[in-house]
This record gives structure tokens, sequence and C-alpha cells, in this order.
């Protein structure tokens, strides 16, 4: 199997493009605050990377140009470590990455916004936590695509894998029929 190099990298790329779409709709927002299409585009986008950026924020202090200086140095990060040929090793772990931080997100904003404490309780060891998750046409979309990213990857992986380990044989072969 060929592996494609885009479709190994789509998902965190669509994660990327979230989280800039989210920075670029709150700038919009500060420049245009009565347009509802800003803020439409900014409800929408904003519980898939609220966490996110109010952590960055919360660290780095709360600049547009640090927020896009992240979103730059992680998309070149990504891309460049992609481009390269050598193993899907690194498309399996970034789309994992994205997946869990994607989930991560979906989790943490679909908590903060439950009403009732009925929905929360605490384990014995005393962490609290909650069983509502959003499950939401767009977190649902968002979960069904990073899962059948990392499954790709899966495949991508294996086959490579397998694909090594039958040159492997085969130069084994070779060398034990030479000796």
């Amino acid at each position: 199997m060929k592996r494609k190099s885009v479709m190994l990298f789509a998902f965190p790329a669509l994660i990327l493009l979230i989280l800039a779409g989210e920075r670029m709709a709150a700038f919009l927002l500060g420049a245009y605050p009565a347009s509802p299409t800003m803020w439409w585009i900014w409800l929408e986008l904003r519980p898939l990377s609220t966490m996110f950026w109010q952590q960055i924020d919360l660290y780095l202090g709360a600049s547009m140009v640090v927020d896009a200086s992240i979103l730059a140095a992680a998309s070149i990060v990504c891309w460049t470590a992609c481009r390269t040929r050598k193993s899907a090793a690194f498309y399996f772990l970034a789309n994992h990455v994205a997946l869990l931080f994607a989930g991560l997100m979906i989790a943490v904003t679909s908590h903060s916004e439950t009403a009732s404490a009925i929905a929360s309780f605490t384990v014995p060891g005393g962490l609290p936590f909650s069983l509502m998750v959003d499950f939401t046409l767009k977190n649902s979309l968002v979960l069904f695509l990073g899962v059948t990213a990392c499954a790709y990857c899966h495949v991508a992986f294996l086959s490579e894998t397998r694909q090594r380990s039958e040159a492997l044989a085969m130069r084994l072969v070779a060398l034990q029929r030479d000796l």
C-alpha cells in the first residue's frame, strides 16, 4: 500500500485550522463586535479550543502574536516532519495526539457546560469527573474524522512494518543461500 502523506496529515491539519480559525474569529470579533456572523463562527469554534487557549493566555500572556507564533511553529513542525518519507511513525503519533487533544477539548467543554450537579460525581480517590459528553454533530464529526485518520495510520504503519519485515526475510534467505 502506498501511503498518502496528505491524507495522513489531514486530521492534525484540521485541528490546527480549528485552533487558527477560532483565534481569527476572536480577533475579528474584537474588530466587528456587532457582526452576527463573527459571533456565530466564534461560538461554533470556541468549544473545540477553549481550554487550550485559556491555558496559553494564562501562562504566556493574552497576545494574538504569541498565539499566531504557536500555531505557525506547530504547523511548520508538523508539515516538515510529515514530509519526510522515512517512516509512518510520525503520522501515527501526530494523528493520535490530535485525536487525544480533540477528545480532551470536547470532554472538557462538555463538562464546563453541564448545568446540573447530578451528572458529576467524585470517584473514591477524590478526582471529580462527569459522564456528560456533548456529542453534537460537529463534535461527533471531528471525533469520527480523528478515529478514521488513526485507523488509516494504523494500516499505513502496519503495512510499512510488514514490508520491512518481508524485505528483511528475503535478505536473510539470500544471505543463508550464499553461505
